[in-house]
């Protein structure tokens, strides 16, 4: 049998489904370059509530707060910021039982909205992946126009980075007064949100500053290490794509192919083939997508 397979030319599968016209459109809009510029919003969204009821919740029980405290309103958009990042410095801390029992919803809330953030942020990454093998299949060289692209958003937001650890560090040395030493550490801890707590904020301008200068921080340091993420991801997906396509096919692997075996592997059985090997798609895959088309092609036409 293996002596008779051959490759179909391309689109001489005996079946086939006429694609609506709003499936056309929307290859012409991608839907999830839409989907992530709707999770991008919902995600400001969803902050600005959050840091909007938090501060009016916490400004409303502002005697019932203990610690450095500067002023009513400030010291409760800090106390939002530094609990949603979980820095925790214990500068600012609730003091009686409605206080805590609100510091304890904003916290869960805090962490649930700082999960739907990275849960947007790996949605990305996947999406990335799905348009990543098409890329690939187009290239020829390793080092991509998207490696390369992912090799500077890197770079810009490492750069980014490293601007704001500097301008954290000037500005606790100019406005909190400490050392240089003390003011690094500080920085630090506060931009991996470990926060020990003995040495942050305490002046008025500094905990403006600080209100923008953590949330920004933080989410820059998020991004760089999803920025890493796809850029780990795109080399060792072009690597193994390049294992693939570069392989030797053997008889052997024809009538792998060969899924219905009747001696022909068609473009599609090819195609699945490869898929396959890239660890893209799954047997069990690939049952439940010919079981969906059975059922549009009810008829056998």
């Amino acid at each position: 049998m293996a002596d008779d397979i051959a490759l179909m030319p391309l689109g001489s599968s005996s079946s086939s489904i006429k694609l609506p016209v709003e499936i056309i459109e929307n290859e012409k809009n991608p839907s999830f370059i839409r989907g992530i510029h709707t999770s991008f919003w919902r995600v400001g969204l969803f902050l600005t509530a959050y840091m909007g009821v938090g501060t009016i919740c916490f400004y409303l029980l502002r005697n019932q707060m203990s610690g450095r405290k500067t002023n009513g309103f400030l010291d409760a958009i800090y106390f939002c910021a530094v609990t949603m990042t979980t820095v925790g410095y214990g500068d600012l801390v609730p003091s009686t039982v409605l206080s805590k029992l609100l510091a304890c919803a904003l916290v869960f809330t805090g962490m649930a909205l700082v999960g739907f953030i990275l849960s947007n942020a790996a949605d990305h990454l996947v999406e990335k992946q799905k348009i990543l093998l098409v890329k690939a299949l187009h290239s020829k060289n390793n080092a991509g126009p998207d490696v390369i692209e992912a090799k500077y958003k890197c770079l810009i937001v490492l750069s980014v980075l490293l601007v704001m650890i500097v301008t954290g560090t000037i500005f606790f040395v100019k406005v909190e007064k400490f050392d240089l030493v003390d003011a690094f550490y500080c920085v630090c801890s506060t931009i991996t949100t470990l926060g020990y707590g003995d040495k942050s904020f305490s002046t008025k301008g500094g905990r403006v500053f600080a209100v923008f200068w953590i949330l920004t921080a933080t989410i820059v340091l998020a991004q760089l290490f999803l920025y890493l993420a796809e850029m780990y991801t795109e080399r060792r997906q072009r690597k193994l794509v390049k294992w693939v396509l570069e392989g030797k096919m053997t008889r052997r692997d024809l009538e792998i192919a060969d899924i219905d075996n009747d001696g022909v592997v068609g473009p599609a059985e090819f195609a699945i083939y490869k898929l396959k090997e890239m660890g893209k798609i799954s047997h069990e895959d690939v049952l439940l997508v010919m079981k969906e088309f059975d059922g549009f092609d009810f008829d056998q036409s």
